[in-house]
């Protein structure tokens, strides 16, 4: 099936279809973030400096602004990086540990 953009589908399974497409472009894209995330926990030289507040805030921020230029909900975009700066803390505490502990 070709993937049309959203304002052409003109079926729910065209939208199925691109939804699907744009979401497994989302996975690549964020398993490019998460080996930034492997980076940052092979170059911190302390665990307390994988969390950092500010550096949290300004990407939430960041992405709130590109959201609204977007024409996106800030608010909800913003929650949405809450969430993927949380779990790439989680997951950057995991490789820190596995690399300090060698497991």
């Amino acid at each position: 099936m070709t993937i049309l953009p959203g304002p052409q589908c003109t079926t729910m399974a065209e939208v199925r279809a691109g939804v699907d497409n744009v979401d497994r472009e989302l996975i690549a894209l964020l398993r490019r973030r998460f080996d930034y995330m492997d980076a940052a926990a092979r170059i911190k030289p302390e665990r307390g400096h994988v969390r950092d507040e500010a550096r949290k805030a300004q990407v939430i921020a960041n992405a709130r602004t590109h959201a609204a230029a977007a024409g996106l909900p800030e608010a909800a975009i913003g929650q949405l990086w809450d969430a993927l700066v949380e779990a790439s803390i989680a997951y950057e505490l995991v490789e820190y540990d596995r690399r300090v502990t060698g497991s």
